[in-house]
């Protein structure tokens, strides 16, 4: 059957025109599953029908074919753009999909007699000029607020046509009392007047700020020298303030000039790029999207995706691109890999804006969904460690003694990446006499994984030894006597240099300081290393009041503990009063107490 729709879809691809164009592929119900472009259409779709070098997931796309649509466009870069914008229609389920669902807002210049200026989340194609989109919404109402402290525009609603003023339909409000606002609605502002100051926002909004300074620093002298010294203050104020905002913006160089600044971080499943949007050297804009890899797409077909949207989204015309690596891209661009520099500087930032805004991404998934930290640590762990299967649980070793007393081990289990404590064991040492750790760890795993076969429960997916390659091969012997040698996969891990020791290798492997795969394994062994101390303090208590008292038949642990914890010495019990004694366990336990010593 799936030759058969192979052999179709060939056909269908052979009819193509060889044209730039679009092509759309559907499944059974009609729906569009992927989109592509390509500059010979006829080449490009037949490519997926030919070769057997393909990816699972390819095929799988591949398998639910069941038409193919093209649309021909005149040029390659006509193709890009129709592409992008039939994805963000439709979403098809193969395609890089642009996880990006706000609607962020816009400066808006209205269309209008005396243009009001303000935010606004709708996109109304009237004419209107809109500037932005703004992510971070504390940049845009700064500039709002700068704006409206320069320069004096309306905010009223009013239609102030040439015509509704000269009926003298309207009244002075309040703003133009606290001098926010020059009145123009009742002809005391012209509108020649009223678009010098539109024309300046303008300026602003596309980050020419220096343009607005020299024009403003020309207007205060010339104020200043027609002795308008009242009107020269003003304008100096507004300069301060421009300055003042300007400098809170991140310069590098002016020099520079205008250019856009792409950065990409990539995951398992998705990919983070950061946009900045570079004028006269200052960053005016900056922007993060996650992409959600459908078909392990390489990172540079992910960033030429971003590139596209991002510069049709922020309307950027930048000559120049500063990128990580070069791509493939039909935009009319400059792409420029710095290696050091002013350009560096700015892709370096670009790329640490991209990590932290995935570090975030991931801090809020978590939030919903705690365990996914778990997962994604234990996947991590899988990979670093090349374990076949994932380490749902894992267990513990560790030996305690002092000089070969009282020794005891102890074995934790984690399950899902967290503490199972009702799984924990606590071990007496029974074969083995004097310190010789080697020999106890091969009694207790011994023993461990015994029981765990004859009571038929859940094998681990990874011991962990507390200890180096001695430790490591004596538990590895206990293993091999269940023949489970090859079934678990066992590690050491020593305490000096964090080092982990696998059997057979006989260099051990050094994972990051700051991996979260080695600060659970971290944890494994310091929670097994409490467990096993725990025990073996009781353990050491419990020795240390055993006396003849605890010879004395229907005397108790308990009993002589209090006993001892009172009067020091089985001397001082004898030499205590009867009635002292009777007060503090009892008349009949007194009396056998009494009766034997």
């Amino acid at each position: 059957m799936m030759k058969k729709n192979i052999d179709f879809l060939k056909i269908l691809a052979k009819q193509l025109p060889p044209q730039p164009g679009v092509y759309q592929f559907l499944d059974k119900q009609g729906k569009i599953i992927y989109i592509g472009k390509a500059k010979h259409l006829r080449k490009r779709v037949n490519s997926y029908f030919t070769g057997t070098k393909k990816t699972a997931k390819l095929q799988l796309m591949i398998s639910k074919i069941a038409d193919i649509q093209h649309i021909v466009v005149d040029t390659e870069l006509d193709a890009l753009l129709l592409e992008n914008n039939l994805i963000k229609k439709y979403q098809p389920r193969y395609n890089i999909l642009l996880k990006d669902d706000k609607t962020y807002p816009w400066i808006c210049i209205k269309n209008e007699p005396f243009p009001r200026v303000f935010s606004t989340r709708q996109l109304i194609r009237d004419g209107s000029e809109y500037y932005g989109p703004y992510p971070n919404g504390k940049l845009l109402h700064t500039l709002l607020d700068l704006i409206r402290k320069l320069y004096t525009l309306r905010t009223c609603k009013y239609q102030l046509s040439a015509k509704n003023i000269a009926k003298g339909k309207f009244e002075i409000c309040l703003e133009y009392h606290i001098k926010k606002c020059k009145a123009p609605c009742t002809g005391k502002q012209t509108e020649e007047d009223y678009l010098k100051d539109v024309q300046a926002v303008r300026k602003i909004l596309k980050g020419k700020v220096h343009t607005v300074i020299k024009d403003l620093k020309q207007l205060m002298y010339a104020y200043s020298e027609a002795q308008r010294y009242e009107e020269a203050q003003i304008v100096k104020e507004k300069i301060q303030a421009l300055e003042h905002y300007y400098s809170r913006s991140m310069i590098v160089s002016p020099k520079l000039g205008d250019m856009d600044v792409i950065s990409i971080v990539s995951g398992e499943k998705s990919a983070f790029v950061n946009f900045l949007r570079v004028v006269q050297g200052a960053v005016i804009q900056t922007h993060t999207v996650e992409l959600s890899k459908r078909l392990n797409e390489p990172d540079e077909e992910l960033l030429a995706f971003a590139l596209v949207e991002m510069r049709q989204r922020f309307e950027s015309i930048a000559k120049e691109v500063v990128m990580p690596f070069k791509i493939d891209t039909l935009l009319d661009i400059k792409m420029i890999v710095p290696k050091i520099g002013e350009r560096k500087k700015l892709l370096d930032l670009s790329l640490r804006n991209a990590k932290l805004f995935m570090l975030d991404q991931a801090k809020r998934k978590e939030l919903v969904d705690p365990g996914r930290r778990q997962k994604r640590v234990l996947r991590a762990l899988q990979k670093d460690l090349r374990l076949k299967e994932y380490p749902r649980r894992i267990e513990c070793f560790d030996n305690s003694n002092i000089q070969g007393y009282f020794p005891v081990a102890a074995m934790v289990c984690f399950i899902d990446g967290r503490p199972a404590k009702k799984e924990y064991r606590h071990y007496n040492i029974k074969t083995v006499e004097g310190p010789d750790d080697f020999a106890s760890m091969e009694e207790i795993v011994y023993r461990r994984y015994k029981r765990v076969l004859d009571e038929q429960k859940e094998l681990p997916q990874l011991i962990v030894i507390d200890g180096g390659k001695g430790q490591l091969n004596a538990a590895l012997k206990s293993l091999k006597k269940l023949n489970l040698d090859r079934k678990i996969p066992i590690l050491g891990i020593a305490k000096r240099l964090e080092e982990l020791y696998f059997p057979g290798d006989p260099l051990p492997l050094h994972l990051d300081k700051k991996s979260e795969s080695l600060r659970l394994l971290q944890h494994l062994r310091d929670e097994a290393h409490r467990f096993g101390i725990t025990h073996h303090r009781k353990k050491r208590s419990k020795a240390a009041y055993k006396t003849v008292l605890s010879d004395i038949p229907g005397i108790g642990e308990k009993t002589v503990q209090r006993l001892l914890e009172k009067y020091g010495s089985v001397k001082r019990i004898k030499q205590c009063p009867a009635e002292e004694l009777e007060a503090c366990i009892g008349k009949h336990k007194a009396k056998i107490i009494r009766a034997c010593l």
